[in-house]
């Protein structure tokens, strides 16, 4: 690391449901560490607990034991509403279904992060149309996304994950709903933002050209990372 703390820390962490009296363990005492700037893939088959880890290190769930730390502040301990802030002002979060609005314009989906943060009107726009511009759609501003194809409406959603500045992306399955064209666009442009604005990313993908694309590729299977040992319950490895 450098001396440097990492941008996320997954300490020792378990995730289960209960369902009835039987629980569901979807993540097994896992650890991971992901570097300020590093492209991260994970990949792993259905099941394997990858989203729920995204979700984790995204704020929007919590560990069931062990801890999440981002940007050096553990995310696991806040409260909701704590969460709610930070999400807005450190998170971008890309779907693999866009999650836009279709009664709202390009502009107005990529600023709707920005209603929240205490900002001007002409700072916000200031904001919109830079997002908009690095993802090369400032002539589709006033678009909606019925009027736009697939991979446009998937810059849409990444100018929303970047408007804000976050300090860490994170994308789930980012081109599973694209065609090979548009998937290989998408990438193109999360390797862009990584590398001109200094993003980390932490991106879950079934498709091998996106996991060429990471700097580390991570495999998860039932809740550990592949070649990682399940630690002991001392907490000393075995």
């Amino acid at each position: 690391m450098n001396g440097k703390q990492p941008m996320v820390l997954v300490d020792r962490v378990h995730k289960f449901y209960q369902r009835g009296s039987e629980r569901l363990d979807v993540l097994d005492g896992l650890t991971l560490e992901v570097r300020e700037g590093e492209f991260v893939g994970l990949m792993g088959p259905s099941g394997s607990g990858k989203t729920t880890l995204l979700n984790l290190i995204a704020g929007l769930d919590k560990p069931s034991q062990g801890e999440v730390w981002v940007g050096g502040q553990r995310i696991s301990s806040m409260s909701e509403s704590q969460l709610a802030r930070w999400r807005t002002a450190h998170l971008g979060f890309i779907f693999q279904f866009y999650h836009l609005l279709p009664v709202l314009s390009a502009y107005e989906n990529v600023e709707l992060p920005l209603l929240m943060l205490h900002l001007t009107a002409s700072q916000r726009r200031q904001q919109v149309l830079t997002a908009l511009e690095l993802v090369g759609l400032a002539d589709r501003l006033k678009h909606r996304p019925g009027q736009l194809s697939g991979g446009q409406q998937q810059r849409v959603g990444i100018a929303r994950a970047i408007v804000t500045d976050p300090s860490l992306i994170v994308a789930d399955e980012p081109t599973g709903d694209l065609d090979a064209k548009s998937a290989v666009e998408i990438l193109d442009l999360l390797e862009e933002l990584r590398k001109s604005l200094h993003k980390t990313i932490v991106l879950v993908t079934h498709d091998p050209r996106a996991a060429e694309r990471a700097d580390r590729l991570l495999h998860l299977d039932k809740g550990r990372l592949a070649g990682q040992q399940q630690p002991s319950p001392e907490g000393v490895p075995g």
